[in-house]
């Protein structure tokens, strides 16, 4: 007979709020604590609200891989005003039928088209980056990122306005998230307290400039190739129906989101770890010099910059785009012999599980020469999956992992990053993980 996961030990709670406080003052110190001191599933909770931490990669599998047993969680359900009904967000047959349409605006020959845009942009931020200047890289990632997604997106320089709305609300949406996550999700988001009404009012912004331009092109009738002329166009291949525009703007903003904030996360983790070690610094430079010589790289170069992807991946590892995900138990279900009541909110930490010594030697250290010999692969399911895994992997991967390769190697070839010495670098786990504060670095050219 199954044993009840709350009858397994567990962190003791506060009386009134549980879990919720060590939660929300130190998440990854929290739970890196669960996954040290108690078993593969471990008791919480949250509130009112019943949850359990998984440590075991197959539990992590099992939930991933059940989109209808597993839904989103209460806490990603927060974030319905910026995301609407788009891929990250919606749930069932909606879903389903969104992501079919969707797939192939994302197949990798679609894709590849966007390379160049990519490259051509980090050369234009290039030029504008001085010898010996000290900049916070995490901005400047954070722009370059935002402005490559919109070009690809609308293929336009969209204006300064639009791009200046977008990457506010964007902002804006990341503090709220984290002052509710803080607060266990109680404040409900209608109440007028400053920050919802903040909130909202860039939300709004956001959303005006969306709708413009996606009135503009159906005004046009333009065809231009981009992502958005691309979902305008998907048919249901059942009632050969089409995106309405409320449809359209919320995959948009979920694009946006996706599309640039962690892959300019990813970038700002990257220079820090690059800083921090001169010896895979070097190799990446050999590595560039030997493949491009003194030339731009191209996607046709990407399967040769193996080494350069090994320092994405390994620095994906430590610091994971997103570093702990949720889903909510629909109905009463097993997880590994033990019985979860409907409702229990089920949390999954990236940062965990690609830190821990189970499954990485040395996990602490920074060593992307361990993804030789196609480690990913050998890795058991649940270990590694800074992108999600099961049927909601996230669609934009292949955008994501060509981007941070094409920039890092562009960046890398004509400027050395530096770390400020002694500014503080604190990871920040909110929607994605940031740096709280940035990352400060000097630059010197090559």
């Amino acid at each position: 007979m199954s044993q009840d996961i709350f009858e397994l030990p567990s962190p003791e709670g506060n009386s009134i709020v549980g879990n919720l406080a060590d939660l929300g003052q130190d998440p990854l110190g929290f739970l890196t604590k669960c996954a040290g001191e108690y078993g593969d599933i471990v008791p919480l909770r949250l509130g009112l609200t019943p949850a359990c931490f998984l440590t075991k990669p197959e539990y992590i599998e099992q939930v991933l891989k059940d989109r209808i047993l597993f839904v989103k969680s209460k806490g990603l359900r927060t974030l319905r005003t910026l995301l609407g009904e788009g891929l990250l967000s919606s749930e069932g047959d909606y879903w389903y039928r969104q992501r079919r349409l969707i797939q192939p605006v994302f197949s990798q020959k679609r894709i590849a088209g966007y390379g160049q845009i990519m490259v051509d942009y980090t050369g234009q931020m290039l030029d504008t980056w001085q010898n010996g200047e000290t900049r916070n890289v995490h901005d400047d990632m954070m722009r370059l990122t935002l402005n490559i997604v919109m070009k690809c997106l609308f293929n336009e320089d969209v204006t300064e306005g639009t791009a200046k709305e977008v990457a506010h609300a964007l902002d804006v949406t990341m503090h709220w998230f984290e002052s509710k996550r803080k607060q266990g999700y109680f404040v409900l988001e209608w109440f007028p307290r400053p920050e919802n009404i903040r909130y909202r009012n860039a939300i709004q912004k956001m959303d005006k400039s969306i709708y413009d331009i996606i009135s503009q092109r159906r005004a046009s009738g333009e065809e231009p190739g981009d992502l958005l002329s691309m979902l305008m166009q998907v048919k249901d291949e059942d009632d050969g129906a089409q995106m309405t525009d409320k449809q359209l703007r919320d995959e948009v903003a979920t694009l946006m989101l996706a599309g640039h904030e962690t892959t300019a996360n990813t970038l700002s983790w990257t220079w820090m770890l690059l800083s921090q070690h001169p010896e895979v610094q070097n190799k990446l430079l050999q590595e560039l010099k030997e493949v491009l010589e003194d030339r731009s790289p191209t996607v046709a170069d990407i399967p040769k910059l193996r080494y350069t992807d090994m320092v994405i991946k390994e620095a994906m590892r430590l610091y994971p785009p997103v570093s702990t995900m949720a889903r909510e138990a629909s109905q009463d279900c097993e997880i590994g012999g033990y019985q979860v009541p409907a409702g229990c909110n089920i949390m999954m930490s990236q940062w965990v599980m690609h830190r821990s010594p189970r499954y990485f030697e040395e996990a602490e250290k920074f060593q992307p020469e361990r993804w030789a010999n196609d480690l990913e692969k050998r890795l058991t399911k649940g270990v590694y999956f800074p992108f999600g895994d099961g049927p909601r992997v996230c669609i934009g991967k292949g955008f994501a992992l060509m981007e941070a390769v094409l920039l890092l190697a562009t960046i890398a070839q004509k400027f050395e990053l530096s770390i400020v010495p002694d500014y503080a670098i604190v990871p920040q786990p909110s929607i994605t993980l940031r740096p709280e504060y940035g990352i400060k670095v000097t630059l010197k050219k090559r």
